[in-house]
């Protein structure tokens, strides 16, 4: 799968886990996930999208720095999968 599938799948991830009110392709690969200037996501979804990573992708996150690095946009996410899949660890 390359960065643009991912990213898709991930967004995908994002609307079904979190049950969001919008679309999948409404969501821009560099928005923020968090903070009012984004989707005002919370720290009840953070650990969703924590789960969801690690049983989707077998990217574990068990820092919370590094789950505030991974969890900023799409982008940071499918990075860290991708990163995960050339034996690179999230951070």
């Amino acid at each position: 799968m390359n960065e643009v599938e991912l990213r898709e799948e991930i967004r995908g991830m994002l609307v079904e886990t979190l049950m969001l009110p919008m679309g999948a392709g409404e969501i821009g690969d560099e928005r923020p996930l968090f903070g009012p200037e984004g989707l005002g996501l919370d720290s009840v979804d953070a650990l969703q999208l924590v789960v969801a990573l690690d049983k989707k992708y077998g990217v574990k996150i068990t820092d919370q720095q590094v789950a505030q690095q991974v969890l900023r946009s799409v982008a940071t996410m499918a990075a860290a999968v991708l990163g995960k899949e050339k034996g690179q660890v999230p951070g």
